[in-house]
């Protein structure tokens, strides 16, 4: 764990000297400071990773501290100590930008466990921004992946430490979340850069044409295969294959797959000699391979060659914190492609987005953003402007909560989404399923409960 450079100010004597102590004998460098001005000056004349504040202080409180403080270097992390009685007050400078809180009498455990985070936090900060920088060398940046959730940036780092190894990654998550980009951004920091990185759908190919895809083919080696094909692997040669929807190969594919992963050689479809190629195999799937494991859909030796490094997407349900930034990323880049001035969206808008659960993830909510910035007559996306609308005010009229009426719009808003979809993608499901993301099979049963044909 990272040591910090942390500042004790406190007026109380005995309980400064008592937190210097113990944070000295934990490894970290103290200083003091008791009264409010004297920490202004410390921070401005020194560099400190973490203030630990007391809120009742004579002359200066906690709060007009916790101001100046973040003047003059944003990036100090503030934790305020409180009394039980004035949590509240605490609360407030959290909202002013201090990190925590924690309360009189210090327990030395909580303190610990809570400067503990504070070490973790700024080591991840600080590995995420080497990370921008190694991008910055290569002339790639991260700015496709718009995140600001503790979840992403412990992410993002786990993807720039595995992408200088050889090791095969499965990344897993929910349709939408963002896994090609994930892949994409391994394969740009890796060694492997200079070369191709090649996406190819497993679950959007028959079994027979999925083999000659990955594998290639000779010449005569089944009905129409009139020429020889290179296959993928040839292709990605020194580079990255990227499998999507890895869960969906059959068991034929899986058993030719897993000898590649163990042997790197591969006979094309219809020949037989056997090719050698340098490919690292990054793959992804939104299910979980380990029951499939179970239920013996999926070969267990397959599954740990592929599983050597997991990397969990969280959906964006679960780090809502991301979705204001992507709403204000969408808005940009739609309202330039469509050459419309919108300045941004209202706050009953953005609230009504934050508490969708988003089922299709980040590209769901591009999706929505997208139909906003097309349909807006004005410079500002109103609620007017979301697939959301006519069902609230329908369920307003009939006197629903809030909370109610929106999870009695998630199936209105669905069916409009794949209306949408289906018209844009010329009726092709397979397009259709990756705008709207989510799976093809998931779309075709949306088809049928929604009672819309299926060409």
């Amino acid at each position: 764990m990272k040591k910090l450079n942390i500042l004790v100010v406190e007026d109380g004597h005995s309980q400064r000297e008592m937190l210097r102590d113990f944070l000295r004998k934990e490894g970290h460098t103290v200083g003091e400071a008791e009264n409010g001005d004297e920490a202004i000056r410390r921070v401005r004349e020194g560099h400190y990773d973490l203030i630990l504040l007391d809120y009742k202080m004579p002359m200066m409180n906690g709060m007009q501290v916790l101001q100046a403080v973040k003047g003059i270097n944003p990036e100090i992390d503030v934790v305020i100590i409180t009394a039980y009685g004035t949590i509240e007050t605490a609360v407030d400078a959290m909202k002013a930008g201090a990190l925590d809180y924690i309360t009189k009498p210090v327990e030395f455990d909580e303190l610990l466990l809570l400067v503990d985070r504070v070490s973790e936090r700024r080591t991840l900060l600080k590995e995420n921004e080497i990370l921008r920088e190694q991008l910055g060398e290569k002339g790639v940046t991260t700015d496709r992946i718009i995140y600001k959730s503790p979840q992403m940036s412990a992410l993002i780092n786990m993807a720039g430490r595995v992408a200088v190894s050889r090791a095969t990654v499965l990344l897993q998550g929910e349709s939408g979340t963002g896994k090609e980009l994930l892949a994409r951004l391994i394969h740009n920091l890796s060694p492997r850069s200079t070369r191709r990185i090649i996406a190819m759908n497993c679950g959007a190919l028959h079994e027979n044409l999925l083999e000659s895809e990955l594998f290639g083919h000779e010449k005569g080696a089944f009905t129409g295969a009139t020429a020889r094909r290179i296959g993928r692997f040839e292709e990605a040669d020194g580079g990255t294959l990227f499998l999507d929807e890895i869960g969906e190969l059959s068991q034929a594919v899986q058993v030719k797959l897993l000898r590649f992963l163990q042997e790197h050689e591969f006979q094309r479809l219809g020949g037989n000699q056997t090719f050698h190629t340098d490919v690292r195999v990054i793959s992804a799937t939104n299910r979980d391979l380990g029951q499939r494991v179970k239920e013996g859909d999926f070969r267990e030796d397959l599954f740990y060659r592929l599983n050597v490094v997991m990397i969990s997407i969280p959906p964006l349900r679960e780090r809502k914190e991301d979705i204001p930034p992507l709403i204000d990323h969408f808005l940009r880049q739609y309202a330039e492609e469509n050459g419309k001035g919108i300045a941004g969206i209202s706050s009953e808008a953005q609230d009504v987005l934050l508490k969708y659960d988003y089922p299709g993830n980040v590209r769901e909510l591009e999706n929505i953003i997208e139909r906003a910035v097309v349909i807006a007559r004005d410079a500002v996306i109103s609620i007017e402007d979301l697939p959301f609308r006519d069902t609230m005010e329908e369920d307003q009229a009939g006197g629903k909560s809030e909370e109610g009426l929106l999870r009695g719009s998630i199936d209105e808003l669905e069916r409009k989404l794949i209306v949408e979809a289906m018209e844009k993608c010329g009726d092709h499901q397979t397009r259709a399923a990756e705008l709207l993301g989510i799976s093809e099979r998931m779309l075709r049963y949306k088809l049928k409960k929604y009672g819309l044909k299926s060409p």
